[in-house]
């Protein structure tokens, strides 16, 4: 299922777009947020705070203690914080660094999905056949 339309020409639609290439990955609506999942789990949500501003949350095994260096980003609510999930925040006008963001998408999908299907994105990493929109 694609739902691109559901975040119109914004770096959520771009992210949306690139998490969307991942194996078994789809697109729901639950809370009324768009996320994106890996068979029935969640692995990144997107989400506007306002007219124009956004947020990405993801769950960041790895890179978690870098991510949290950043002044925009923070342990995710709900409890998810400690479960290494992370919630990056940019107001309106703010650059959105794309390219660290689909990184931590991918990071969030390997820690996601099944072990097999998070394995072919290291088996396409190393044939140069990477899936990116």
């Amino acid at each position: 299922m694609t739902g691109a339309s559901s975040l119109p020409d914004s770096p959520l639609a771009d992210l949306l777009a690139h998490a969307l290439t991942y194996p078994e990955a789809w697109e729901d609506h639950p809370w009324g947020e768009t996320v994106v999942k890996v068979r029935q789990k969640i692995f990144v949500f997107l989400g506007r705070d306002g007219a124009a501003g956004c947020h990405v949350t993801v769950k960041l095994p790895r890179s978690g203690p870098f991510a949290l260096d950043m002044a925009n980003c923070a342990p995710t609510g709900y409890g998810l914080g400690r479960a290494g999930w992370i919630t990056a925040t940019f107001g309106a006008g703010e650059d959105v660094p794309l390219d660290l963001l689909r990184a931590w998408i991918r990071e969030s999908y390997q820690a996601v999905a099944p072990k097999k299907l998070g394995a072919r994105l290291d088996a396409q990493a190393a044939t140069g056949v990477e899936s990116t929109p």
